[in-house]
């Protein structure tokens, strides 16, 4: 929606713009001010799987903490599939990437990059997306690239 400098008689009406302008500048920046970035949490779920999910659990809360809306699918899908079954592991990593495709950035956790994360990382790499690394511990927010 542009404004118009000129008022509803076609003169030009300076005052009314000014103030119509200020209004939707303000209105902009309250939108981004309760903009929340959707950011796609990428850590380790195999191996030690207890103490990965308890990690993806405390590097979601650091992306809350960060006035962002923080997605991990691995510890969604765990809840309904099967990790360990090869057919859905490709299901579980091909809605991964549709899931990424959704958010606004991906956020790499720890210094052990899975095939599963590296992957993640590529599709996030070609579809030209912000990615953020972070060290194993999200507290202090370290970025390591």
């Amino acid at each position: 929606m542009s404004i118009s400098k000129k008022n509803g008689e076609g003169y030009y009406d300076p005052t009314a713009y000014d103030a119509l302008t200020s209004v939707m500048k303000s209105e902009k920046a309250k939108k981004r001010a309760d903009f929340k970035p959707l950011v796609y949490v990428c850590s380790p779920y195999s191996g030690d799987v207890d103490q990965n999910v308890k990690n993806a659990r405390a590097f979601c809360r650091f992306a809350l903490e960060q006035n962002c809306i923080p997605l991990a699918p691995h510890l969604l899908f765990p809840q309904f599939m099967d990790d360990d079954n090869p057919v859905e592991r490709d299901m579980a990593m091909f809605m991964n990437y549709v899931l990424l495709g959704k958010c606004d950035e991906l956020w790499v956790f720890s210094s052990q990059v899975t095939k599963g994360m590296e992957q993640e990382i590529a599709v996030a790499t070609k579809r030209n997306q912000k990615i953020r690394w972070f060290g194993r511990k999200a507290k202090g927010g370290q970025q390591n690239a």
